[in-house]
């Protein structure tokens, strides 16, 4: 935490202290709602349930692109541990963890070193964690790790962007649209771009605001990528 209070790191953003009723995330697809209560515990859960699977800071996460819940989610307890997120990966080569839909388990060359986590429906292979049940079954704690400004969170091609790059940009554009409790920003673009990250995902959560996945003609105060928002800002404008 920066002298002013501010968050520097993505462990800041989802302190003990910083849960409440207040609406974390809305998932207008499946209907599906957070509070930043059962946000940030699950969050929490996520982290420690991959901690379990041998995840470590500086090792590699491989994550879905798709913004639902649970790789939103999966994102954020990596990222609470030290290790580099990466969405839909060309390679596995040096992965510890991979997390995708059941249905996706077969698009990927996971070797026996990549640990496999499927979400949606229940893995038919026993080798293969289910997320649901699995992180359901954690303890609601702060993993112990205690990630440094500098260490990597999102790896994007050849390109590694840091807890300060993310949560710093985050909170930069927070400021600048007087993001604060009820508003609502969309996620209009693939999670694989790491603007997307700071401003759809990462921003309103600095804020108190509410992660918004539209549905339709869903409409929010802002969006990040194309869309019926009020405010619209593409992914390349905000990192």
């Amino acid at each position: 935490m920066a002298d002013d209070g501010r968050a520097t790191v993505l462990r800041d953003v989802l302190a003990r202290d910083r849960r409440s009723d207040a609406l974390a995330h809305r998932h207008d697809p499946s209907g599906r709602s957070y509070d930043y209560r059962r946000f940030l515990t699950t969050a929490w859960k996520a982290g420690l349930f991959l901690r379990n699977e041998g995840v470590r800071g500086g090792m590699a996460v491989a994550v879905a692109a798709d913004p639902v819940p649970e790789a939103l989610l999966s994102f954020l307890g990596a990222g609470l541990l030290g290790a580099t997120v990466e969405f839909e990966p060309a390679t596995l080569e040096g992965v510890k963890a991979l997390v995708v839909p059941t249905a996706r388990l077969g698009e990927f060359d996971a070797g026996p070193s990549t640990r496999r986590v499927g979400y949606g429906a229940e893995p038919s292979d026993p080798p293969v964690a289910y997320w649901e049940r699995d992180v359901w079954s954690e303890n609601p704690t702060l993993p112990p790790d205690r990630p440094a400004t500098d260490d990597p969170l999102l790896r994007v091609g050849e390109d590694v962007y840091s807890h300060a790059d993310l949560v710093g940009t985050a909170v930069a554009f927070a400021d600048e649209h007087d993001l604060g409790p009820g508003d609502e920003v969309a996620i209009r673009a693939p999670l694989a771009h790491p603007g997307v990250v700071a401003g759809g995902l990462l921003a309103p959560l600095v804020a108190g605001a509410t992660v918004v996945v539209p549905d339709g003609d869903t409409e929010t105060d802002l969006g990040v990528g194309a869309g019926p928002d009020g405010v619209t800002v593409a992914p390349d404008d905000v990192l």
